[in-house]
């Protein structure tokens, strides 16, 4: 099994190789292409002068003689081409032997692949607009090409293949240098979740990347690594939480019954009341846990009806009135007016919800403090607010209140709760589609926020 690492530097060198191999080709054909026909224009204007030299020859002497255009067999020698001067009627006047240029040592520079095989080229000589000879010039090669010409074509090509090895050389930097930009970040992650499958989630990811989709997979590693971290704490603190809950009342039932039976306490009334209590809390945890496992099982049956919300909290307001008033606590209910607050859910569960959170508010809030229960609406949303100056919760709390049996640990110790009633809030303001959100400041209070969505309810 091969490291991300090193199959993206294999990718890499493949396709730099294939692209480098394919380039160099096409760049070799082009400019072998554009060099052949350059070479070609430059032996057409040749034969071009050829011609032209020859007409003005017969110009200037009026006939043809043995002599007429001979200085051009020395460069015709030196070219390894072979002229051969005719008449009108193609009767040779002279000519050169091409045994002569085969024989040639110049004939080594021809570089091309029909070297060997003589090919001629007649052409007319005109006077007057009269044709009054032909000169035919013969080769061994369809393109000639000088020791100069040889040695710059031989020079490309080097040049090209140069290029292409030193191209390659970049290339293969490059792409180690971002195949381990790439691959650091992910064996990281990867490593970092190997160790997460087996408990370890104090594991994290620091190595930054610039890749936008890698450093966000990183961070969203180390989110879910700090979630499960705090799961893992708050599975722990649950069996703690449970555990506590139900040892207490029945170690108090335990202790006093032995006590009773061992003729210590006396068997009254009162301590039997006192011990029904217990049983009692007792049972009322057990039924809370039923409730929730109801509702996260989504077995809990809703009867929906057209539910007036602002008269539902009205109604529950008044029943707090006593109880904020024995505490000293002022509780105020403020309506916004001009809106119909009407949605469709279950009244006794939103009562429900709305009763655990005012009980909890008025439970974690001391003497002459203020309970403000707000409804009011936006464009879309129908908002409920409970406002308590109580003793606020800790930040490290907040993003968990909501779960099983979480208690913060000033609530757990002070005040009696089974930490259940904000997870039964949450669950069935969830089966109703509405969300609730927390604010909250250690020492200052805490305020929930309940929001219904008005195109569901309407």
């Amino acid at each position: 099994m091969q490291t991300i690492r090193r199959r993206l530097s294999i990718l890499f060198f493949t396709c730099s190789i294939a692209a480098i191999l394919l380039i160099t080709l096409f760049v070799n054909l082009t400019i072998n292409n554009k060099f052949n026909q350059y070479m070609i224009d430059i032996q057409n204007k040749r034969y071009e002068r050829i011609v032209s030299y020859f007409e003005e020859v017969y110009k200037k002497q009026g006939k043809w003689t043995e002599y007429s255009g001979v200085e051009l067999m020395h460069e015709a020698y030196m070219g390894n081409y072979c002229l051969t001067l005719m008449d009108s009627n193609k009767k040779t006047i002279w000519g050169m032997d091409p045994n002569e240029i085969k024989n040639n040592l110049h004939l080594d520079t021809m570089m091309t692949k029909d070297t060997g095989v003589y090919n001629a080229r007649t052409f007319e000589i005109k006077s007057d607009g009269k044709i009054v000879g032909y000169v035919e010039i013969g080769q061994y090669s369809s393109v000639l090409l000088s020791e100069e010409d040889v040695n710059f074509k031989a020079s490309i090509n080097k040049s090209i293949i140069a290029s292409g090895i030193l191209t390659l050389v970049i290339i293969v930097t490059i792409s180690l240098y971002f195949s381990k930009q790439f691959s650091i970040p992910i064996k990281e992650v990867a490593n970092m979740s190997v160790s997460l499958s087996k408990g370890n989630f104090n594991a994290k990811s620091s190595t930054e990347s610039n890749i936008e989709e890698l450093e966000n997979l990183r961070k969203s590693v180390n989110i879910l690594a700090e979630k499960l971290k705090h799961q893992d704490n708050l599975r722990k603190r649950l069996v703690s939480d449970i555990s506590h809950e139900i040892r207490t009342p029945l170690n108090i039932l335990q202790n006093n019954l032995e006590a009773m039976i061992d003729g210590v306490f006396p068997v009254t009334a009162d301590r039997l009341n006192y011990l029904n209590q217990e049983v009692v809390r007792f049972g009322r945890l057990l039924n809370n846990l039923n409730v929730l496992k109801e509702f996260e099982s989504e077995s809990i049956k809703l009867n929906f009806e057209t539910v007036f919300l602002d008269e539902l909290l009205e109604d529950i307001s008044k029943d707090f009135y006593v109880a904020a008033e024995n505490k000293k606590i002022n509780l105020s209910y403020n309506l916004e007016p001009g809106e119909k607050y009407i949605i469709t859910g279950d009244k006794d569960k939103l009562r429900q919800v709305f009763i655990n959170l005012l009980s909890n508010a008025i439970k974690f809030t001391e003497e002459n403090g203020k309970i403000d229960l707000k409804l009011y609406s936006t464009d879309k949303k129908y908002i409920v607010e409970v406002k308590d100056s109580g003793i606020g919760i800790k930040r490290e709390d907040q993003p968990f209140i909501f779960e099983r049996l979480y208690r913060g640990d000033k609530s757990r110790h002070q005040i009696e709760g089974s930490g259940i009633g904000l997870t039964i809030v949450k669950n069935i303001l969830q089966l109703h589609y509405a969300t609730i959100d927390v604010k909250s400041e250690e020492g200052k209070g805490s305020i929930f926020i309940i929001s219904f969505d008005k195109e569901i309810n309407n």
